[in-house]
């Protein structure tokens, strides 16, 4: 049987967020979550909650609640008023949408999603049950991030067609299989005055002068390290071996900062580990949920 699919939105830190959800049919017509529990999955930045479509059916045909969200500013989720995308406000929102939820789910995140839910978490024990990191840990490569914001500042003029931003993916992508149809891209881009623009909001990419981006990226370290330190929840690292963003060392940092997390590397994936291979990054966190998180309960 198909899953039950609903798109509910959630209340922010002042921001409404656009959302998914997959329950098992089993739920329908009860309490409307599974007793397994919710996932909640978090995307990467410049990423939507559409990217996580495979592993929410998947987790809702294993018995959980998968809901994915939009961050705010990408998406359907709202723009921020002033503008602020930096990790407090990702933070506050991921704290509101918890206490709508009214349990602790496990958090899925990649890259941007897996900072926020490491920070979030390592400052707030009672947050999640469970810690999945897709492709992101405390020490980051700056090229690797270099590389990903450059990519995002190269669609800022906009696209004159579907085509050419999907030749634009294919480019930064190579390792991925390339959809011959680009419509799918229409949940990604927005059409305005005869072009297509990139989802999320330019402010997004505002990062400051050369100094504060340093600055910031100092503090952010010893902060995700801080916060990883404090982990006790059930907790895994899902890395592309091709990753320029998180390299074996930063892997191992991890492993070292929270001693009981496993580590699942992903032959052949890079950055965008959940893109470049869905199948066996679902079926590694099947065996996670099963053997780690619902194996804690008891």
């Amino acid at each position: 049987m198909d899953p039950v699919v609903t798109n509910p939105e959630f209340r922010g830190d002042g921001v409404t967020l656009a959302a998914d959800r997959w329950d098992p049919p089993a739920t329908a017509g009860g309490s409307g979550v599974s007793s397994k529990g919710v996932v909640l999955l978090l995307h990467g930045g410049g990423q939507t909650r559409h990217s996580w479509r495979n592993t929410g059916r998947r987790l809702a045909a294993d018995g959980w609640s998968a809901l994915a969200l939009d961050a705010r500013g990408h998406g359907q989720s709202q723009w921020a008023p002033d503008g602020d995308y930096g990790i407090d406000a990702l933070v506050s929102d991921l704290t509101s949408v918890i206490g709508e939820l009214g349990q602790p789910p496990v958090l899925v995140g990649a890259s941007m999603g897996g900072m926020t839910s490491l920070i979030g978490q390592g400052e707030n024990p009672e947050l999640a049950r469970g810690l999945v990191l897709v492709d992101i840990a405390p020490k980051v490569e700056p090229g690797g991030t270099a590389e990903i914001m450059a990519f995002m500042q190269s669609g800022l003029d906009g696209f004159d067609s579907l085509e050419d931003a999907a030749a634009a993916i294919a480019a930064y992508t190579p390792n991925r299989v390339r959809t011959p149809n680009p419509q799918g891209l229409r949940k990604n881009l927005r059409l305005r005055d005869g072009r297509w623009y990139w989802h999320w909001d330019p402010a997004f990419l505002r990062q400051g002068d050369e100094p504060t981006r340093q600055t910031d990226s100092i503090v952010r370290y010893q902060r995700a390290r801080d916060a990883a330190a404090a982990i006790t929840v059930p907790t895994m690292l899902v890395r592309g071996t091709q990753s320029n963003v998180v390299s074996e060392e930063g892997a191992k940092e991890l492993l070292e900062l929270i001693p009981t997390a496993r580590l699942i590397d992903v032959t052949g994936s890079g950055h965008m580990v959940a893109g470049d291979d869905n199948d066996v990054f679902s079926g590694g966190l099947k065996g996670f949920l099963d053997n780690d998180v619902l194996a804690s309960r008891h």
